[in-house]
């Protein structure tokens, strides 16, 4: 890829997201990213500043994607990378005794906000004739774990998504489902509270997955990839 990209990022606001927009800007690259928290996209305003650009997008909601996409595409030229990051999680419990508003939740963020994204950011990316989508996935949508079931279920399908995406884009773009790792976050806290320490954290983590990110091109289509520990 060229040294410096146009890069699209949701859940910019925290966690592995901020990570990555810290890193990215500070490697040179344009960062568009977005979060459901106006606060965050404030914050992330005042934090790196033009050229970049941040918008307040829940995108779980396809006419919000759409209206976001629509604005970056615009401003600028169709992303060199499309980082689908922004997750949520269930509260950890039987699968039996998750509610139905916390089930739909997971699935609308992590499978339908990665579908939208793609829907309206993608198209440009082919006219253009070049792009890596990366979706972030988990060790949890390769190997179940108990009481995370609707998160196992939300990044099984990411995986599945994108490798079948991977399979409908023009030769000289990629789609990659990316496994993070096990990451120091606010949601392995709320998983595993305080051993969640013991892992390491967010920008410790982006310090190695940025290259990965930045090195990703046509010939990694369709491999399903983790970063490096």
């Amino acid at each position: 890829m060229s040294a410096h990209m146009r890069i699209v990022i949701t859940g910019a606001g925290r966690g592995l997201g901020h990570a990555l927009v810290a890193q990215l800007a500070a490697a040179g690259h344009h960062v568009i990213g977005c979060s459901q928290s106006r606060a965050s996209v404030e914050r992330l305003a005042r934090e790196f500043g033009a050229p970049h650009r941040f918008d307040a997008v829940d995108v779980s909601d396809d006419s919000q994607v759409q209206a976001w996409a629509q604005g970056v595409l615009e401003a600028g030229d169709a992303p060199d990378l499309l980082i689908n990051n922004a997750g949520v999680i269930n509260q950890t419990r039987p699968l039996w005794e998750v509610e139905p508003h916390d089930f739909e939740r997971v699935i609308d963020v992590n499978i339908k906000g990665v579908y939208y994204c793609i829907r309206h950011f993608v198209p440009a990316m082919i006219q253009r004739g070049q792009g890596v989508i990366v979706n972030i996935s988990s060790g949890w949508g390769r190997a179940p774990s108990p009481e995370v079931a609707p998160y196992c279920a939300s990044k099984y399908a990411v995986e599945g998504l994108t490798l079948a995406l991977a399979d409908e884009l023009p030769y000289g773009m990629a789609a990659i489902p990316l496994n993070p790792g096990v990451v120091n976050t606010d949601m392995l806290q709320s998983c595993w509270g305080d051993s969640a320490a013991a892992y390491p954290d967010s920008k410790d983590w982006a310090s190695r997955a940025v290259p990965l990110l930045l090195s990703l091109g046509p010939d990694h289509n369709g491999q399903s990839l983790t970063v490096p520990s």
